[in-house]
């Protein structure tokens, strides 16, 4: 198995391969997914690469189980009498970054890595509620963020950006200003890149997640691009996932940018994302306390306003996914009266101002 450790088998996938076969069958070849298409995937034995199909009947059973394969994925590989290669088995996932599309429905991302790095740019990319998002993805899910300041070289006062962002999250996350382009980020990042490690590059479009990649890599293997110039968003150049190995023996997983950051979690990871706000509380007046209005509110005293307002948004985003179909009707029945009742109180107000 010495070949599959630079992509990342380690011994705990070792011990879980068993699931990927019933007693009595052969065993296939181990592989991992490196790129997902349409209707073919791309496998790696740790060599070499194949295109392979995945039979219908795993796709089927994944589908009813509301998963699909993913970038990192563990599978078991046969040829067929005519030397085609099919996915006959997906060994479950030890960790995988999951979020909600605009329809409500869980995306898997990424599966089984141990490292996030999070791109954000030192330029107008940067975004602290957006990135307290990508946190609230991936600390759930047993992955550890870093936090990758990019565009170190086109920003005159750093220190600045990092005292802001070591103000606003957690201290035990890890803070690297870097230029992307520059061949020392490959030895400051090399920690998280060693043997059997898996580590996904994630971030908006133009954070310069690509040209991290490239440098990690040592070569330009992934597309970049400009950014635009009036406001530093970036053009999609990188459409889709996909694992390369890295010259220190991990892989790296570069994505496109997130349009929608929608995390897939319940009220608990949420609390242990803002675990902030969750010491807080426990010191609130009112055990009940919404952080809102109340006196005596210890969170709205000790927490970045802005940081508050972004976690009361989640957690009402997180408490929509929950309610029945009954009470979405009647909480839009709620908010259509408290938006009639708005409107004649200004209807009253312009009759006596004229």
């Amino acid at each position: 198995m010495d070949r599959l450790r630079p992509i990342g088998f380690t011994p705990a996938v070792a011990q879980a391969m068993a699931v990927l076969c019933t007693p009595g069958e052969t065993p296939g070849a181990l592989m991992r997914l490196i790129e997902a298409h349409r209707e073919t995937v791309r496998v790696t034995d740790g060599v070499d690469e194949h295109s392979a199909r995945p039979l219908p009947g795993l796709l089927r059973s994944l589908s009813e189980a509301g998963h699909a394969l993913t970038v990192g994925d563990w599978l078991s590989v046969r040829h067929d009498e005519h030397g085609t290669p099919w996915v006959h088995g997906r060994m479950p996932p030890f960790t995988q970054i999951v979020r909600r599309d605009s329809s409500g429905a869980r995306q898997s991302l990424v599966t089984n890595v141990d490292t996030a790095m999070l791109a954000m740019g030192l330029d107008g990319d940067f975004n602290l509620r957006r990135l307290e998002r990508y946190l609230a993805m991936v600390k759930p899910a047993g992955i550890w963020p870093i936090v990758i300041l990019t565009k170190r070289d086109l920003c005159d006062d750093v220190d600045a950006w990092l005292d802001a962002l070591r103000e606003r999250l957690p201290h035990d996350i890890a803070v690297h200003a870097v230029d992307t382009r520059a061949a020392v980020t490959a030895l400051e990042l090399a920690p998280y890149l060693g043997v059997g490690q898996t580590t996904v590059v994630l971030g908006s479009s133009g954070a310069g997640k690509s040209t991290l990649t490239n440098t990690l890599l040592g070569s330009q293997v992934q597309s970049t691009g400009a950014v635009r110039a009036d406001d530093d968003r970036g053009r999609h150049t990188t459409t889709s996932r996909s694992l390369h190995r890295l010259p220190a023996g991990g892989c790296v997983i570069d994505t496109p940018g997130l349009r929608g950051l929608r995390p897939d979690i319940d009220e608990g990871d949420l609390a242990a994302t803002f675990d902030d706000i969750r010491a807080l509380a426990e010191h609130c007046r009112f055990r009940d306390c919404r952080h809102q209005g109340e006196p005596g509110c210890a969170v709205r005293a000790g927490v970045a306003a802005d940081r508050l307002t972004n976690y009361q948004k989640l957690l009402r985003e997180i408490r929509r996914e929950t309610l029945t179909p009954l009470q979405r009707r009647e909480q839009l029945s709620m908010w259509k009266i408290r938006h009639r009742a708005a409107e004649q109180r200004m209807k009253m107000k312009r009759g006596k101002d004229g």
